[in-house]
């Protein structure tokens, strides 16, 4: 009974209605896996693109991340107006489903102004434009969220807003993964059969589900028109109780007073988003390197600046944490190609993919659960260090795979151990470990961020942390580059097979990829600690 009053109870006891604006902005960010699956298959069916060049767009996809810190800082700059970016942001996003949805309904309209391949690359750098805009201020909304003072008026205890502040980040985490869980049931319902539909018909499934999509922005705008109308809400109540301005300010008010202008954020900014452009423009050779080593730069130097806002043994902490966090979230990935095999090898379809993702996101919304006082109660070393050695683990039945693991466990099971039954339970045992070493480090950043800066704290922390992934999408492009996979790539016009499916590299890629993820980050760890850095 203690267990489950530390891990389920306690929870529910901390929750506040201000945590549901921000939980609906992440939990549209959620749903906005309903288009992961049809993406693959339209990507592998429709556009003639190669797995290193989704693997290097995957660069360009994030680098809208880093951007966070300028976009942050505005947000705090005009944090009475912080709802007009949300607005703008899921317009951004709106047009990129738009052009998914185009893309399938009315190709040869699409192909008069650009390819689709273009059109692909467009939408997907619109997309992640729209969802950094929103996240910035769903960032500063969990600060502002958990409450400073009681009912009474009184200060709450510093252990109990720490407290909250976990419990919020896991409940932001939970509005993704939950997000994650619904659209993976409607995937189920919509993909059922679409496997044996004809080509056409299958275009009009995925079209529908790209249309459907447009509640993504929707769902973010009535977030950030809750929290103003509770906001409007509380203050009546505490002006009927006879509180003057000064007090309804002091309780409900995150700034005291807006923050001067810092150039070091909004110019950096502002010329790192303005490099990007020219060198992705201009077509060089190391275009992706340049910027991520210039933008890397960047944003060292402000988390310099930033953390002179902090005491000495709070540095200590963050230089320890933000260095294992981006070791192990700057990790390569196998690419496109792993799915492609599993399509093409081993017959996983599109519902079947769905029944997966349904699988996963489940067990990862439990896992936030289970795992909540695990993940207060370890150091960001020891998660790191335990999530590097499971992970190996589960990755090994892919390769085993690949090298005939699903053959061998059928004909000794009578069929029943097969590549899917293989594929579910390695999915189960991996999906609840997955979001498991954010949360503490969310958490320590928003108790941590200063109350003036708390959008350019978080935004200049999520940008270094998402660096990490432009670092993993550049890994990917290399060794996609070093082990080629191709699938099967068809002339749309005459129907030829102008690229021959070879995934005889797979096996290396993937035992590449398994020996990198075990090394570096317990390497990360050991260098943290010889340091004597510590970690939150």
């Amino acid at each position: 009974m203690g267990w489950i009053d530390r891990n389920f109870l306690q929870l529910g006891r901390e929750v506040r209605l201000s945590f549901l604006p921000p939980l609906m902005v992440y939990a549209a960010y959620g749903i906005s896996a309903l288009t992961g699956i049809v993406g693959t298959f339209v990507v592998k069916d429709y556009l003639g693109l190669s797995a290193a060049f989704l693997a290097g767009l995957g660069f360009w996809v994030g680098l809208p991340w880093a951007l966070k810190m300028p976009v942050g800082h505005l947000v705090d700059l005009f944090w009475r107006y912080k709802a007009g970016l949300v607005y703008l942001g899921a317009i951004v996003v709106a047009l990129s489903l738009l052009i998914m949805a185009g893309i399938l309904t009315s190709p040869d309209a699409m192909r008069q102004y650009m390819t689709l391949e273009k059109w692909f690359v467009l939408s997907s750098i619109l997309s992640p434009v729209g969802y950094v805009l929103q996240d910035a201020v769903a960032d500063a909304m969990t600060v502002e969220a958990v409450p400073k003072f009681d009912e009474a008026g009184q200060p709450i205890e510093a252990k109990l807003q720490r407290s909250m502040h976990t419990t919020m980040q896991t409940l932001g985490r939970v509005a993704l993964i939950g997000g994650g869980v619904i659209v993976a049931l409607v995937n189920i319902v919509l993909l059922e059969g679409v496997q044996n539909l004809p080509k056409d018909q299958q275009s009009a499934v995925y079209a529908k589900i790209y249309t459907l999509a447009l509640i993504i922005p929707i769902v973010s705008i009535i977030g950030v028109w809750f929290s103003g109308h509770l906001r409007r809400r509380e203050r009546s109540r505490l002006r009927a109780q006879g509180h003057n301005d000064a007090e309804i300010s002091r309780r409900l008010d995150v700034q005291s007073k807006r923050p001067p202008v810092n150039w070091w954020v909004l110019g950096g900014g502002i010329v790192f988003a303005f490099v990007s452009i020219l060198v992705g423009l201009s077509d060089f050779k190391f275009g992706q390197e340049l910027i991520f080593a210039a933008s890397m730069a960047i944003v060292l130097f402000l988390m310099w600046r930033l953390m002179r806002e902090l005491s000495p043994e709070a540095r200590t902490t963050l230089l320890g944490t933000a260095i294992v966090i981006f070791v192990f979230r700057a990790l390569p990935n196998v690419g496109p190609g792993s799915s492609w095999w599993s399509i093409d090898v081993l017959k996983f379809d599109q519902e079947f993919f769905a029944k997966l993702s349904l699988i996963g996101s489940t067990l990862a919304l439990i896992g936030l659960f289970l795992f909540r006082r695990f993940m207060a109660e370890r150091s960001i070393f020891y998660l790191v260090g335990f999530l590097t050695l499971v992970g190996t683990i589960l990755s090994l039945p892919t390769l085993g795979m690949f090298h005939g693991l699903h053959h061998w466990t059928a004909a000794h099971t009578g069929g029943i151990v097969d590549a899917r039954f293989i594929a579910v339970i390695d999915q189960a045992l991996e999906s609840p470990l997955g979001q498991v070493a954010m949360v503490p480090m969310l958490a320590w950043i928003a108790n941590s961020a200063p109350d003036h800066l708390k959008a350019t704290f978080f935004a200049v922390m999520a940008s270094f942390s998402n660096l990490a992934l432009s670092l993993s999408s550049l890994g990917t492009k290399y060794l996609n580059q070093i082990y080629t996979i191709t699938r099967e790539v068809k002339d749309h016009a005459t129907g030829v097979v102008t690229t021959p499916a070879n995934y005889s590299e797979l096996g290396n890629l993937l035992l590449a990829v398994i020996l990198i993820g075990l090394l570096l980050p317990l390497a990360a760890i050991g260098i943290a600690k010889l340091f004597r850095w510590r970690s939150a």
